[in-house]
């Protein structure tokens, strides 16, 4: 990510993660034993009285600002060269993360000179992140208690090793932005009719597949249908998008002349097949092997198999009770009943949407761009973001234009009022932000010789013809 800058003197350093750790005051209370508060560090490679040093410094600041105020304590700490973001999701379980802030590098007299950008990074969308760490690892392991439970400070050691060597891996700091504040669900359009017909087939599957306790359908990385609440969902709808579904994206290319498989009875062609479990259903040694999640953590606490199936372009979740691990008579079973009516399913969903898509023309490329979120179903919608990859959610305006997004956002949440917010930006650009009752509306305007007037009555434009079944106050 290096900008070239005067003279090619100048460049320009990404944030970057300098530590993660995790620990509990309550587990090293007296001297001498502060290294068994410290469940899990990164980079492991410090030296352990760095680590330990660290961790104390964090409940310093922690303690010192309880002073302030006992029920929220330190979120975040500004420092000239870093920032670091605390989050306790469990009692006495506290997840700190520190980010480098980004450099700009200079040359002076042939040395390098660094100028750390001390107001660059947000804390909102950082907090968010880290946040989501935690939500990622109870969705695979449960919550820190439950390992305590099972075994002890040494299980739940070994579970967030397993757990953030990889995925700490993932993280891109450098494109983080709103949506990672909102982590919201991208919803598939769909006409009255044929969501019925998905209805009905969930309907039917999870009759003739009776241990199958909630069902999510998606179709082009989208939401459909979820049987599962809200929170659990959003989280496992980043899990699939952002990692499973990027991972198994060859055999879809391979198109239709050329099936996965042999043509079945009946003459129909099935293109199902398994994206957590068995490889290969003739193989009599295949492995029924399906990722474990855990779901309604707060009440009831429910441990279920992942079953992820897809055909073309659609994708059903199936989750079972853990208690009952799926045989491989089951899974072929649920090929053979799930396969072909999932293909028929989406080549029917397929042949709506392009049916749609005429009908509403071709849209030239529109002189706005926008973000939209709504906190009662978690629905967004960014025509900013171009998600070709599965790390990086790439934006398509300028960081700069992100980071306006991001501090509008930031003053919505500090008002329960309907707000609008009109920002004047670098560069010919306008960045409208509107939030009404549960919904929020950012805009990117790029208008030259526009004025507020003129930028008002755009945006009413856009609310009519992308929102028009959305009210907005005026």
């Amino acid at each position: 990510m290096a900008a070239a800058g005067a003279a090619g003197q100048e460049k320009q350093l990404a944030p970057t993660l300098l530590s993660f750790f995790i620990y509990n005051p309550k587990l090293g209370p007296k001297e001498g034993e502060e290294e068994k508060k410290i469940l899990f560090y990164h980079p492991n490679e410090v030296e352990k009285n760095e680590k330990i040093r660290n961790v104390g410094l964090c409940e310093a600041i922690v303690q010192f600002t309880r002073t302030f105020s006992p029920t929220k304590p330190a979120k975040s700490l500004h420092t000239q060269k870093n920032r670091q973001f605390f989050h306790e999701p469990e009692e006495n379980f506290w997840m700190v993360m520190v980010v480098r802030n980004p450099i700009i590098e200079k040359h002076k007299d042939g040395k390098p000179v660094y100028e750390y950008q001390e107001e660059e990074l947000l804390d909102k969308v950082y907090s968010s992140v880290l946040q989501q760490c935690y939500s990622m690892y109870k969705l695979f392991n449960g919550t820190f208690l439950k390992a305590m439970e099972d075994g002890g400070v040494k299980v739940l050691k070994e579970r967030l090793e397993k757990f953030f060597h990889r995925y700490l891996q993932t993280l891109h700091l450098q494109s983080c932005d709103l949506l990672d504040v909102f982590c919201g669900i991208s919803f598939f359009p769909l006409d009255k009719m044929t969501y019925l017909k998905i209805q009905s087939f969930i309907n039917r599957m999870e009759e003739s597949l009776n241990i199958v306790k909630y069902t999510a359908f998606l179709y082009n990385d989208q939401l459909i249908w979820s049987g599962l609440e809200q929170d659990d969902m959003r989280i496992l709808y980043k899990y699939l998008t952002t990692s499973l579904f990027p991972r198994h994206m060859e055999p879809e290319l391979a198109g239709r002349d050329s099936p996965i498989r042999a043509e079945m009875p009946g003459n129909l062609q099935h293109y199902g097949r398994f994206l957590t479990g068995p490889l290969n259903l003739n193989d009599p040694e295949a492995k029924c092997r399906f990722p474990k999640i855990f779901v309604n953590t707060d009440d009831t606490y429910e441990e279920l198999h992942l079953i992820v199936y897809k055909a073309m372009s659609a994708a059903v979740c199936f989750m079972v009770d853990a208690s009952i691990p799926p045989t491989l008579e089951f899974c072929r079973k649920l090929d053979s009943i799930v396969g072909p009516q999932l293909t028929v399913l989406a080549s029917d969903i397929c042949e709506q949407y392009n049916i749609n898509k005429r009908i509403s023309g071709a849209e030239k490329e529109p002189q706005f761009k926008f973000i939209y979120f709504n906190h009662m179903n978690l629905a967004e919608k960014s025509t900013i973001h171009m998600r070709k990859t599965p790390s990086v959610s790439l934006a398509s305006v300028h960081p700069d234009l992100m980071k306006i997004l991001g501090d509008i956002n930031s003053d919505f949440s500090r008002v329960d009022e309907d707000e609008e917010i009109i920002v004047k930006a670098m560069s010919d650009y306008w960045v409208v932000g509107k939030k009404s009752d549960q919904r929020e509306l950012y805009v990117i305007l790029n208008q030259k010789n526009a004025n507020l007037i003129e930028v008002n009555e755009e945006v009413k434009k856009l609310c009519a013809t992308q929102f028009n079944n959305i009210f907005f106050l005026d």
